[in-house]
Formats: structure tokens, C-alpha cells, sequence
């Protein structure tokens, strides 16, 4: 969810609008701190917190404040979420619920340009009405979503990069896997060069190419991106798999296909002098193997959940490499 565009608009079309932050939470919780939601004076909202009585709980608290007309900005909501709610997480969190309206359009809106842009990084300090006055901060915050600093400040993250996502082939199975990536944080390059093979419409997180050497566009593709091949030729995926396991800077190199496909790719690949343990990480089968379906949707449910983990994986190996002393970082 986009926070600042979504509020904008609400203002716009509402004429009010309230932000409800996961601000602090002990054991477990149904979302990470920093999970926030944006809801409207009639009740129409965007995002989650959770879901459940919790959730339920904060969409009433939030009318109730958006109906407020004494100027109070601000509400909290302490809750236990099994003594309080009947919640069987067991942990306790803090949500604060802030009202945004007309008069705060021109705060809000270099905050909705900047969220537009990429990641919007904001340091905050309580304001006379109780409210959060956030400014766009100069770097981003390599932390949580909302971070309370020792001296009250605030530091929050909204929006989330994507991972840049290579997709190489329009058959059956890339239209439903760029179909199940769409809410996913992957943007996402699909390439094939066949008239007609990419239709006309695709979600927005999807740039398409339909002309140009899929080898040499691999090359362009950003460190740590995603590769995923299921081109309509078996010489094309082989050339394509070769080259993103040599080029050795990819998260992830998938290739649709059966075991024996697999074996065949290997063998291949070895003859050419590649060194197995390059040629190990080689991902074929592509998605859960756990998954028996074939159906073209079915395998792209498996793909997606199999990418997910791989980027949390990454995510984590790229955090901990950056918080190791002596450990270069890479961007």
C-alpha cells in the first residue's frame, strides 16, 4: 500500500482520512511493527494491521476520531491481544490512530510525491496536536518501518523496494506467473520477442519487452535480481541459464522444467567447463516441489511462493552482512 498517495486521495474524495500505525508490539503479533492501514470517514479502508478484532477494533476507533470535531488529532490503542480481544497471538501492541484533513494537504503532499518516487524515509517529532510533524528524511533507514529513537524522534519507512525480477517468456505459465507477481514487491522485466506473445495489458509492476537478444538484456539486469526462464525453445533457455550462472550476481536463476530436464542442463553445462557448484545453483524444477499441480496457475503459485522465500533469504544475508564489522557492503 501506498500511505501518503492513499491518504491524498482520501482527502480528496472523503474529505478526511486515518493513518493507524503498528507502533509497538511485544510477543507475538499478527503483523510486523510498522504495518499501517488508511481508512476513510465512511469506513472504507486500504492496508492491514492484522485483521481479526484487532483490526476490527482500530477501523471503529478510527471513525470515531475522523467524526471528532473538538480538534483532537491523535488516538492510541493499547491491547493485549488475548485478555483484550480474545486473540490467540498472545502479545500486546501499540497502534496510534492520527486524522488527517483538507487543512493538511500541503504537508502531505511532498510526503505523497516523495512515497510516488521509491522509498520515502521520514524523521518525526510529536507536534502541538499530539500528531507526528514528519519531514523527508535525506537518507533511508536501513531499520524497521517505525523506529522510536532515545530521543523521541521517529524514523519511518514507507514503500518498499522491489526486486528487480527478470522474466524471459510469455507462454502459459509466464502469463500466470506475472498474474500471481502482480501484488508481490517485484518489478518485474518480461521479454519475448514472439509477435503477440506478451498480450497488451499486464499489471503496472511489469515493464514489457518484445523485441531485442534476451542474452544481451539479461546483461543489463541489475546485482541481486531474479531470473526466471521458461522461454518456448530449450537452446534459448540453455544460452540464458548459462549466462546468468556465469555472471555469478544473481539472488535467484529458475528454469522451468522436469528433472530430466535438469540433468540434460547440467550435463551441457559441464561439458562447457562450467564448475558444478556454479552449475548447482541452478534452480529446476522451478517453484515448490511439494506442489504437484501442472496447472499453469498452480505452477505459478508455486514460483511465487518459492521467490518470496528467496528474497526474504537474501534480505536477510544482506542485513547481517552489513552489520558485520569489516564486511564490505554492496548495493
Amino acid at each position: 500500500m501506498a500511505v501518503w498517495p492513499t491518504i491524498e486521495r482520501f482527502i480528496a474524495e472523503h474529505g478526511a482520512a486515518a493513518l493507524v500505525t503498528l507502533a509497538q508490539a511485544q510477543g507475538s503479533s499478527p503483523r510486523e511493527v510498522g504495518a499501517r492501514m488508511v481508512v476513510a470517514p465512511g469506513g472504507a479502508f486500504t492496508g492491514t494491521i492484522g485483521g481479526g478484532a484487532l483490526e476490527w477494533g482500530a477501523l471503529a476507533e478510527a471513525q470515531a476520531l475522523l467524526a471528532r470535531r473538538d480538534g483532537v488529532a491523535v488516538a492510541r490503542l493499547d491491547r493485549a491481544l488475548g485478555p483484550d480481544l480474545g486473540q490467540c497471538c498472545g502479545g500486546r501492541v501499540l497502534l496510534t490512530i492520527e486524522r488527517f484533513g483538507a487543512s493538511d494537504r500541503e504537508s502531505i503532499a511532498p510526503l505523497a510525491k516523495s512515497e510516488r518516487e521509491g522509498v520515502l524515509t521520514t524523521i518525526s517529532a510529536v507536534g502541538g496536536n499530539g500528531r507526528l510533524v514528519r519531514r523527508v528524511a535525506a537518507e533511508r533507514s536501513p531499520g524497521s518501518a517505525y523506529d522510536v529513537q532515545p530521543d523521541g524522534r521517529v524514523i519511518e519507512r514507507f514503500g518498499e523496494e522491489p526486486t528487480a525480477f527478470y522474466l524471459f517468456g510469455a507462454g502459459h505459465v509466464g502469463r500466470a506467473l506475472v498474474t500471481a507477481l502482480a501484488p508481490l514487491p517485484f518489478a518485474v522485466t518480461w521479454t519475448d520477442a514472439r509477435p503477440g506473445a506478451i498480450p497488451e495489458m499486464f499489471p503496472p509492476n511489469v515493464a514489457a519487452i518484445r523485441d531485442g537478444e534476451p542474452v544481451e538484456m539479461l546483461a543489463r539486469a541489475p546485482d541481486g535480481a531474479f531470473v526466471a526462464v521458461m522461454t518456448h525453445s530449450h537452446a534459448l533457455d540453455l544460452d540464458l541459464v548459462i549466462a546468468a550462472l556465469q555472471a555469478n550476481r544473481f539472488a535467484y536463476v529458475g528454469l522451468i522444467g522436469s528433472a530430466t530436464k535438469r540433468a540434460r542442463f547440467t550435463s551441457a553445462m559441464q561439458k562447457t567447463g562450467m564448475a558444478a557448484g556454479v552449475v548447482e545453483k541452478l534452480v529446476c524444477p522451478i517453484g515448490l516441489t511439494t506442489i504437484k499441480d501442472k496447472a499453469p496457475a498452480a505452477i505459478a503459485a508455486s514460483v511465487a511462493a518459492q521467490v518470496l522465500m528467496a528474497r526474504e533469504a537474501a534480505s536477510a544475508a544482506n542485513k547481517t552482512s552489513a552489520t558485520q564489522p569489516g564486511r564490505a557492503r554492496h548495493g
